[in-house]
């Protein structure tokens, strides 16, 4: 999973409560010289506790799969599949247009998008644009499997994103 490597922060010095962690492995090359002694890692998240009275894992704790038990309820978040620019029948689910009774070219349209009075288009109105792509979370996932010897979790449901894409999974 990961290593809490980086910092912690308390609530005297910097007014809340995290710690930030690191995943993955980066070469040393590529690592700034001050942060050669935090560790090398390519990726870090900052996480503040649930409730005030967790404790959370030093600097330095390695984070693996048996934070986790079989039939725990958690929350996975991730990046969406970016689905490009689409349409308002994709993109909001609307009805569309009939193909007959003389219509002609507004089958996925999206029909009236004001009326004569305020003569403008009020803020809000669900158009066409850019769909996915954003950070989406799965609430209530069922974890029906660890594997601590690979560091494998195995949930049941749909997981955000594509495939090989990082997820950060919350008991």
């Amino acid at each position: 999973m990961g290593r809490s490597g980086r910092l912690q922060k308390s609530a005297e010095k910097d007014g809340y409560v995290s710690v930030q962690v690191g995943f993955g492995a980066k070469k040393e090359k590529n690592v700034n010289k001050p942060q050669k002694k935090l560790g090398n890692f390519a990726m870090f998240k900052e996480f503040k506790p649930l409730t005030s009275g967790t404790s959370l894992p030093e600097v330095g704790d390695k984070i693996d799969v048996l934070v986790f038990k079989e039939g725990d309820a958690v929350n996975v978040s991730g990046t969406s599949k970016g689905k490009g620019f689409q349409g308002v029948v994709k993109r909001h689910g609307f009805a569309g247009g009939s193909r007959t009774h003389g219509q002609k070219h507004s089958e996925r349209e999206p029909g009236s998008i004001g009326a004569t009075w305020p003569q403008r288009v009020l803020k809000g109105r669900r158009m066409p644009g850019r769909m996915g792509g954003e950070r989406v979370t799965v609430r209530n996932l069922k974890v029906i499997k660890i594997i601590p010897e690979k560091n494998l979790l195995a949930v049941s449901g749909a997981i955000p994103g594509n495939r090989g894409s990082l997820v950060e999974i919350r008991g």
